[in-house]
C-alpha cells in the first residue's frame, strides 16, 4: 500500500462522512440553508436518512483507518468500491442526469424549494442548478473512486 494515498483516501472519507452527517443541520453561510431542507422534510424523515446514509461511509472510514497499515483485506476493497460506486451511480442519477440530459420536474422543483438560496456556479438547466456544496462532495466521490483505482493498480504492480 502507498500511504500517501491512503491517508488521501482516509481524507476524502471524513469529508464525505462529515458532509453526509452534518449538511442537513450545521448552517455553512451560503453553502447550504439548512431551514429549507429542514421545511421539505420531517425532522423524523431527516434522522433517518441521516442515520442510514451515514453509516456505511462511516463503517467504510473505519475499516480503512483500521487496515490503514497493511493491505487492504478484499472484504474491505469490496466494500469501498461498491459503497462509492453506489455513490457515483446515486450523485449522476440525482443530480447530473436531470441537469445534463434529460428533465425530472418533480426532482427540480424538490431541488429549488431546498437549494434555490444556496451558492451555485453552474447554470441552470433543466430547471437544476447543482450548487456549489453539493459539487464539491460530488468532485470528493470521483476522487476516491480514482484513488481507489491507483491503490488497485499499484496493488497489481
Amino acid at each position: 500500500m502507498q500511504p500517501m494515498l491512503v491517508d488521501l483516501l482516509i481524507a476524502l472519507q471524513v469529508f464525505v462522512v462529515a458532509f453526509i452527517a452534518l449538511h442537513d443541520w450545521v448552517p455553512l453561510g451560503a453553502l447550504n440553508d439548512v431551514a429549507a431542507v429542514q421545511a421539505a422534510d420531517s425532522r423524523t424523515k431527516l434522522v433517518a436518512v441521516t442515520e442510514l446514509s451515514t453509516l456505511p461511509f462511516a463503517f467504510g472510514l473505519g475499516a480503512t483507518v483500521v487496515h490503514a497499515g497493511e493491505r487492504f483485506p478484499g472484504w474491505l476493497n469490496w466494500y469501498l468500491w461498491l459503497s462509492y460506486g453506489a455513490a457515483l451511480y446515486g450523485l449522476v442519477r440525482a443530480w447530473w442526469g436531470p441537469y445534463l440530459l434529460y428533465k425530472a420536474p418533480v426532482r427540480a422543483a424538490r431541488y429549488q424549494a431546498m437549494f434555490s438560496r444556496t451558492h451555485a456556479f453552474l447554470p441552470m438547466r433543466n430547471g437544476i442548478r447543482p450548487n456549489t456544496l453539493h459539487v464539491i462532495l460530488h468532485l470528493t466521490i470521483i476522487a476516491i473512486v480514482a484513488d481507489l483505482i491507483v491503490l488497485r493498480l499499484s496493488q497489481t504492480a
